[in-house]
């Protein structure tokens, strides 16, 4: 399920990105993340609900770290909100990045959950602090495409 969540979650992050640049409209963008966080919440619920250690319910609040940021960014977008409440929730889901990169064994996920977390943070300077940040689209098109797009691919082709 990790390889369907991340393929789409780079999906929307490719797409997200692109709209930051002006391309698409904040409203026209929220369908493709309700889609995306509905489906990542449906993954991370079965995850609770099949799981028998405490690292399952671990990976599963991970997932859900995901989910909530793309339902709450739909809700932004599709009622033309600022965006600060949602930047401060970035800085939490940053922080919390922090304690998955910890607890990772593989290196490629320390790495990638490091990438996640300055994606939030910078999503929370821009959000939460108002700040212009130019990097913000194609870091946010990077991000998608080398830590969850590619990762996604490859683990659906069994290449992972």
């Amino acid at each position: 399920m990790l390889g369907v969540a991340l393929f789409f979650i780079g999906a929307v992050l490719i797409v997200n990105g692109v709209g930051l640049t002006g391309r698409i409209e904040s409203r026209d963008l929220a369908p493709f993340n309700l889609l995306v966080g509905l489906l990542a919440l449906f993954i991370n619920l079965l995850g609770l609900q099949r799981g028998e250690q405490m690292a399952d319910y671990f990976a599963a609040a991970g997932g859900l770290l995901f989910a909530f940021t793309y339902l709450y960014l739909a809700v932004v977008q599709w009622y033309g909100l600022k965006g600060v409440g949602f930047g401060w929730y970035c800085l939490f889901v940053a922080i919390s990045a922090l304690a998955f990169a910890g607890s990772a064994s593989d290196p490629r996920l320390i790495a990638m959950w490091l990438l996640w977390s300055s994606l939030w943070f910078l999503f929370f300077v821009a959000l939460g602090l108002g700040r212009s940040l130019r990097i913000l689209p194609m870091y946010t098109v990077l991000i998608g495409a080398l830590t969850c797009w590619l990762p996604g691919t490859l683990i659906l082709m069994d290449a992972w």
